[in-house]
């Protein structure tokens, strides 16, 4: 994890924390609206009410703010899949997946646009962690669902992509809100709108993972 500059030149005061949370709250809201090439210092230090040269004495540069906050954000976001329990039963740990995704959208929707900004421009600053730490805990858990579907648990599937497919559906009401709200109206754009996602993307999910009697014939009953 990149420190900020203070942090590695003395032991931080109460008064320094609060100034680098200043200054990643800042940071947080302009990178998230205009990724990481469309901001600079200037409008940080802008947003964060705080001089340039005080804001370098925290942080010296544009991609120590970043870092630390996608840091953040990885550890935080990779919470809910490392809670995914293997002696659970599967049905109510894909609904709590499913939830604890969508209430993530919903707390921390610039987290989220900071993230999906990162990888659309090819993660050139995380491309390591991808491929390492979340890589090695995504593999993980696609054995826990292969080990459900191999147990007839759940219906077989390709864990992976069942993975891909909650990320995408729940984090959408993130990156997406603007569209969201447009499209679903005032009336319906409330808070709420995340618990109508949540038991709808529940039901698909859950459903499309029953697993299915195979009907039985003349044939099987006669065996």
């Amino acid at each position: 994890m990149v420190l900020p500059r203070a942090a590695r030149t003395q032991r931080r005061t109460r008064i320094q924390e609060e100034k680098e949370e200043q200054i990643l709250e800042a940071a947080l809201e302009v990178f998230s609206a205009h990724g990481f090439r469309g901001s600079t210092i200037d409008q940080i230090a802008e947003v964060a009410g705080m001089s340039k040269p005080n804001l370098l004495y925290y942080f010296r540069t544009k991609e120590a703010m970043h870092r630390a906050l996608i840091d953040r954000v990885l550890d935080t976001w990779l919470d809910p899949l490392r809670e995914f329990n293997a002696d659970g039963n599967p049905v109510a740990e894909i609904r709590s997946y499913i939830r604890r995704k969508l209430e993530m959208a919903r707390d921390f929707p610039r987290e989220s646009r900071l993230f999906a900004n990162e990888v659309l421009q090819g993660a050139p600053r995380i491309e390591d962690e991808l491929k390492g730490p979340l890589k090695a805990l995504v593999d993980e858990k696609a054995e826990v669902i292969r080990a459900w579907a191999k147990a007839g648990k759940i219906a077989k599937c390709d864990p992976y992509h069942l993975i891909f497919a909650i990320w995408s559906t729940t984090q959408h009401y993130a990156d997406f809100d603007v569209q969201v709200r447009a499209v679903l109206g005032q009336e319906n754009a409330g808070d709420w709108r995340f618990e109508d996602a949540a038991r709808f993307l529940e039901r698909l999910f859950v459903d499309g993972l029953q697993v299915s009697e195979r009907p039985s014939s003349e044939h099987d009953e006669g065996e």
